[in-house]
């Protein structure tokens, strides 16, 4: 029969006094005082953290020798302690001791752990003195349960007032925010840290080392904040002002549900300490308490404890079956109700089940062991059936073997011995630890339990210590918490600044000071943001008039200015270029706080001034003189005028008019700076260099906002490459390859000095006069020519791209076979007296014999001397049209050549400019039909394309930018005088000889090129 039938003693309240009472009652610490004034005492906690606790105040009373403390994972048990600190769960069924105290009993009613706790109230009792701790909704239950109780109501030290709904960021200092989700709990933290620099965690997953670090935290005040499940709400000790509930709602192990108004109470009870006032109220989605909720709450006034959990003490082991029948029997009490089947209990069950366990537990004991497993706790929080195998996996073992296998043990060890890994992780880690550190604390379970106890004891701590790690750095930003903590103590805060410009206040890093502007790290915000900027202001205040006397007396060499318009002053930005009236004057902004200010702003901005206007003088030198000159007048100085507002490069066909009108008293005063006028440009050589260039490209783009367009910057590094053409981007600004010094030619663009060496190349070609002695290199007709190995070198491109580069400049091509041309070119051949011209390269005295041999190596040497400008064409549907008589042989392919030419106006083809195909003997009474591209594209020509350029050929830029459009027709007036005599067009009767029409001549410039290279022509010849 039930020893509560048999033994009414059982039910006896006599010597048994319940402290009844709300949060912040000091019951706790009474049961502590009464303990320490007995011979001995035993006192049971509802959790291992709250054992903790307390073990180490008894210890502080009595010394570390008389105390010992006993929990399921833990077991300090000095010899000879006189005093036992416990949890509950590990209370002895039985003691000697005088004093016995119980805390937290209205968990009595607790559906998972409430049996365990009626248990010790029922049966436990102090030889002198036994003392009930809770909340005073037990008193109904208890004074009927055990009559001759002894109730001591203790009234709360403080009251508690409800403070309404805040926001997350609005709810003040020291506030424990309360949700029931580890999840929940992250988020909330997450955003505080955010907000408020950190947060404290506290659920219930965690190790009791790790909660205790944690809590910690919070008491010591590196945070403000700290984010809890309902274990705050038992037990735990924090100095919290303000209780904010985030969830109303949770899951009590069977189901979903509101929390009732005594849950409610017992955590915003943990609000207020000792003799302080405390506030509670709800945040996030959370709807307002109603006011009965909150009237309930501020009183105290609760529904009573109508019932405890009991399960039986009196338990058959004969058999698996008996002690599952004993283990169902129902209470006899009133006020006592049958506890749900619980962890140990289902794992029974399940076990009842197994034949192996069934056929090793056939005697007492082995029951009895059964039993005593089936109590291990489920940390892992895993499903019963799990649970249920390793209790069968530890119990088969224990029964089999006498104790748990080493190897087993040692591999479940060893897999949760690892420290890396987030927080779950970790948290999963310290739960299976703690099932094997209980393990390794009950008697008899295992061959060496000692070792295992150590083991398991250090590897829990370690990650518990990782764990804590993860979680501050995850939630807590130190840097803030220590200001705050600072500011809390009314210290003032002492701001450092490192020689790399790191802001330091109290040794934390707040920010980075660049030149004379300072940016703030991210986390600080609020009240710790004024306060940081309080701090670094004194701090930034003394630094900025020292940085403005260092800069007001550094070196130029010391200033730069990047090509991003920023003027950085040892590498760090100070200030800004910007756009202003003229174009090599930009304005400057800069680049500061508030904080410079008067005199010292003064200096830099005046130092930052004087160093961008001597940069720009100094590099741009020849344009800065161009702009300051006094002594050019007239259209001298309208040229100089034009050439200043394009930075340095004029196409030459937009000043022509000017140029010719120019006289040589004109010319010379502009040569004397520097200016030289080519064949297509009037340009400065000395700007055409990586570093004018660049500047020049930026000033532009500073006038015009274009630092962001494609193309800024990406042509410099081709010219500081020594690049003579490159290939042409399209989708970039066309005025950045001008003011680079590039020429855009269609797919290609040629640096403009180098076209004006192309230009000293093609000029004597134009100029040279059939059956003079010597026929230069790439000579044709006198009129037109071959492109060269020579021009290729200077332009560093290919036969392809020479032809984009001869058609851009305003050259036209004929195209005719290496067979006529060099049937031409025998016919011109100089008297064999005279040298070999070069582009026949065979001796000149060799004898000639016949006319076919000439004229065949006459034509061979064409093919050599137009070998880069040979294109093989097939025949098109135009040209494949043989006579009707013809053999049926596949055409062969014909080597071209192609014939260059200054455009003009009126592009037709001269009848004297050498063998025509078109003029071929007719076969059959008719005339062949037109072949290839001999007179399309010419009639083409005389269509347009000789005053418009060939638009298939190239992209014809904006009309509003006339500075940078390349120009693809014809050569101007003036540039054709330059470069190539005029046709003589009273020869046209003449069959195979013309002169070019003598020009008209003009006073000569000593110090033109032109003027020298004739002098050294004469000098050759004597």
């Amino acid at each position: 029969m039930d020893t509560l039938t048999s033994d009414p003693l059982i039910l006896s309240g006599r010597g048994v006094t319940a402290v009844l009472g709300p949060t912040n009652t000091g019951k706790t610490h009474y049961a502590i005082e009464r303990m320490v004034a007995h011979a001995s005492g035993v006192i049971g906690l509802p959790l291992r953290l709250l054992a903790r606790e307390v073990y180490g105040r008894v210890a502080e009373k009595v010394g570390v020798a008389n105390v010992a403390l006993i929990t399921g994972e833990e077991k300090i048990s000095p010899p000879g302690a006189r005093y036992s600190v416990c949890t509950v769960e590990a209370m002895p069924s039985e003691t000697r001791a005088s004093f016995v105290a119980i805390d937290e009993v209205q968990l009595a009613a607790d559906l998972e752990r409430g049996h365990v706790f009626t248990d010790r109230i029922l049966h436990l009792r102090g030889r002198e003195e036994t003392l009930l701790l809770g909340a005073a909704t037990m008193k109904p239950i208890l004074t009927q349960i055990l009559p001759g109780l002894t109730v001591v109501e203790r009234p709360r030290l403080s009251q508690l007032f409800y403070a309404g709904q805040k926001k997350i960021t609005r709810l003040p200092r020291r506030s424990a925010i309360v949700a029931f989700s580890a999840d929940e709990v992250y988020a909330i933290a997450e955003l505080v840290k955010r907000q408020r620099g950190g947060a404290a965690v506290v659920i219930g997953a965690l190790s009791p080392r790790t909660r205790n670090a944690q809590v910690a935290l919070y008491q010591e005040g590196d945070v403000e904040y700290i984010v809890a499940t309902d274990a705050i709400g038992m037990g735990l000790n924090l100095d919290v002002d303000h209780v904010a509930f985030a969830q109303d709602r949770k899951y009590d192990g069977f189901q979903y549900r509101n929390l009732t108004p005594g849950e409610m109470g017992q955590i915003a009870g943990r609000a207020g300490r000792h003799m302080r006032d405390g506030t509670f109220g709800v945040t996030g989605q959370t709807r307002p308490l109603d006011d009965e909720m909150v009237q309930r709450i501020e009183s105290h006034e609760f529904d009573p404890v109508k019932v405890m959990q009991w399960r039986t003490k009196t338990l058959d082991f004969s058999s698996v079956d008996n002690l599952r029948k004993s283990l169902d029997l129902a209470p006899r009490v009133q006020g006592l109700t049958k506890a749900l089947p619980s962890v140990d209990m289902q794992a029974l069950e399940h076990l009842a089940r197994y034949p192996d366990i069934l056929e090793l537990a056939t005697s007492r004991e082995r029951v009895e062991k059964l039993w005593e497993i089936c109590a291990l706790p489920d940390y892992r929080r895993i499903t019963s059936l799990q649970h249920s195998d390793l209790v069968a996996a530890i119990y088969k073992d224990i029964v089999r073997l006498g104790a748990v296998k080493e190897d087993f043990i040692a591999e479940q060890v060893r897999r949760a011995d690892r420290t890396d890994g987030e927080i779950d992780t970790l948290s999963a880690r310290i739960a299976q630890i703690r099932t094997w550190t209980y393990v390794s604390n009950r008697p008899g379970w295992l061959a060496d339990p000692a070792h295992w106890q150590e083991k398991t004891r250090e590897i829990e701590d370690r990650l518990s210590d990782a764990l804590h790690e993860r979680l501050t750095k995850r939630f807590v930003d130190r840097r803030t918490s220590v200001l705050m903590k600072r500011l809390r103590e009314n210290a003032m805060l002492e701001a450092e600044i490192s020689v790399n410009g790191d802001v330091f206040v109290e040794g934390h890093h707040v920010g980075q000071l660049s030149g004379f502007r300072f940016t703030l790290a991210g986390g600080t915000d609020g009240q710790d943001l004024k306060a940081v900027e309080s701090a670094v202001g004194k701090a930034l205040g003394l630094e900025f008039e020292a940085r403005a006397a260092r800069l007001h007396a550094a070196g130029n060499s010391d200033l730069a200015i990047a090509n991003d318009g920023l003027v950085r002053w040892l590498g760090e930005p100070v200030a800004r270029l910007t756009a202003s009236d003229h174009v090599m004057r930009p304005r400057i902004v800069l680049l500061a706080d508030e904080l410079l200010q008067g005199h010292a702003r003064d200096h830099v901005q005046a130092r930052i001034e004087r160093f961008v206007n001597h940069h720009i003088a100094t590099v741009l030198k020849p344009l800065d003189d161009l702009v300051r000159a006094e002594d050019l007048q007239g259209i001298a100085k309208g040229i100089a005028y034009q050439l200043a507002e394009s930075l340095g490069v004029l196409f030459r066909r937009d000043v022509a008019d000017d140029v010719k009108a120019l006289d040589q008293d004109g010319r010379a005063s502009l040569r004397k700076y520097g200016i030289r006028f080519g064949a297509y440009h009037v340009f400065m050589p000395a700007l055409l260099k990586p570093a004018p260039a660049e500047l020049i490209t930026l000033l532009w783009a500073l006038k015009n906002d274009a630092l962001g367009l494609p193309g800024y910057g990406d042509l410099i590094p081709a010219l500081a490459a020594g690049r003579t053409s490159i290939v042409t981007d399209h989708s970039f600004e066309r005025n950045f390859y001008r003011l680079a010094g590039f020429r855009f030619l269609g797919k290609r663009a040629v640096r403009i000095d180098i076209l004006e060496r192309l230009a000293d190349l093609i000029r004597p070609l134009l100029q040279w006069k059939p059956g003079s002695p010597t026929r230069p290199d790439g000579a044709y007709d006198g009129r037109r020519f071959l492109t060269t190995p020579a021009m290729l070198s200077i332009l560093g491109a290919t036969a392809d791209d020479i032809e984009e580069i001869l058609k851009g400049l305003g050259y036209r091509a004929d195209s005719v076979t290496a067979e006529e041309a060099g049937a031409y070119l025998a016919s011109t051949a100089p008297a064999p007296a005279q040298p070999a011209a070069a582009s026949a390269e065979a001796p000149a005295d060799e004898p000639k014999t016949e006319d076919d041999s000439a004229a065949a190596e006459a034509s061979e040497a064409a093919e050599q001397a137009a070998a880069p400008a040979v294109t093989e064409e097939a025949p098109t549907e135009a040209t494949a049209a043989p006579a009707q008589d013809a053999a049926p042989e596949e055409p062969q392919e014909e080597k071209r050549v192609l014939l260059w030419r200054p455009g003009g106006r009126s592009d037709a083809p001269q009848r004297n400019a050498g063998p025509r195909r078109d003029q071929a003997p007719r076969e059959g009474g008719r005339r062949p039909e037109r072949q290839g591209d001999d007179r399309r594209p010419q009639n083409a020509q005389n269509r347009g394309e000789g005053r418009r350029g060939d638009r298939k050929e190239q992209d014809r830029p904006p009309r509003n930018d006339r500075n940078d459009r390349p120009r693809q027709d014809r050569p101007d007036r003036q540039e054709r005088q330059d470069a190539a005599p005029r046709q003589d067009k009273g020869n046209r009767g003449q069959p195979q000889r013309f002169e070019a029409k003598p020009r008209k001549e003009k006073p000569i410039d000593p110090d033109s090129p032109f003027a020298k290279l004739a002098a050294l022509k004469e000098q050759l010849k004597k």
